[in-house]
């Protein structure tokens, strides 16, 4: 990864060829989308708004010519400059203005509330909109024996309730991801292990902790409340963050083997969502208990 970093940032055209290059692939492996924004990251956090931007322009015009030349039309470089890049540049700018970490995590939160006003124009009622996308592969799960009608029924239209906002969380969930390979990638070549700690230290405001304490009660007292349950999977992935970053402060305060963390994020892979729910709920205690606190307090001691 370092050495990928290095050839990006060796000037405009390398950081153009990257990004247009792992654009294109993510066609084929969609994760690999993620070191294209990655670069756009990198460049900006380094050289400034001007140069994140001019890059971007740059990369989407590679882009599109190549996604014309395998595929015969140039919109999915489109796609990639305005629903990922562009978000990305935004974040690392304000990363780079701020050097704020949890503020820049935070507002991330917003292009996720963009994307459920999105669909909330594009659909009048979003249940009915997912019901009615899923419903082929719920016929096929019947057709197929797989489920009984009645209860693929139900659990379609369950899912549908949850699928907006699940949906909304992940998308900017991606662009975070992203932005933090690009910051990573920037401590790698310019401040070895200054990621680390600032990852270590990220800690949500406690005030948005009580705002997610208020939605889970709206959700849980009326039934009918689906903008609450939207916002509410909003400010998961931000309680998430939060966890991981408490488990690699553990790990880093009493020095623990590189295989345990390397265990942490199996776990996460094998045991999904629940592993995710209870990272999730460690982060939203730790919005008022302040765990890492405890445990510098307890090792000085």
């Amino acid at each position: 990864m370092q050495s990928l970093a290095s050839f990006t940032m060796r000037g405009r055209s390398q950081a153009t060829l990257v990004a247009a290059a792992f654009a294109i692939l993510s066609l084929i492996v969609p994760l690999i989308g993620l070191i294209s924004s990655a670069v756009i990251a990198l460049v900006t956090l380094r050289k400034g708004a001007d140069e994140g931007l001019i890059v971007g322009a740059f990369a989407g015009f590679a882009g599109g010519l190549l996604a014309f030349a395998a595929l015969g039309n140039p919109l999915p470089a489109v796609g990639f400059v305005l629903i990922l890049w562009l978000p990305v540049w935004v974040l690392a700018l304000i990363l780079r203005q701020t050097r704020s970490l949890v503020l820049t995590v935070q507002v991330a939160t917003l292009f996720g509330l963009l994307v459920v006003v999105g669909i909330r124009l594009l659909a009048a009622d979003p249940v009915a909109y997912w019901m009615e996308l899923l419903e082929p592969a719920r016929r096929s799960l019947i057709e197929n024996s797989v489920i009984d009608a009645a209860v693929s029924e139900q659990l379609v239209a369950q899912a549908a309730r949850w699928i907006t906002g699940a949906f909304a969380a992940a998308s900017y969930f991606q662009l975070l991801l992203a932005l933090f390979v690009g910051r990573w990638w920037q401590a790698l070549l310019y401040n070895p292990g200054g990621f680390g700690a600032e990852f270590r230290a990220l800690r949500i405001r406690s005030e948005v902790g009580y705002l997610a304490l208020g939605l889970a009660v709206v959700v849980l007292l009326l039934d009918e409340a689906m903008w609450a349950t939207e916002l509410l999977l909003l400010l998961a992935p931000l309680f998430f963050l939060q966890g991981v970053a408490i488990v690699h402060n553990l790990a880093h305060a009493y020095s623990a083997h590189r295989g345990w963390l390397i265990g942490f994020y199996g776990l996460l892979l094998l045991a999904m969502p629940y592993a995710e729910i209870l990272v999730a709920g460690l982060g939203f205690l730790d919005s008022w208990g302040d765990l890492r606190a405890r445990v510098a307090a307890r090792k000085k001691g």
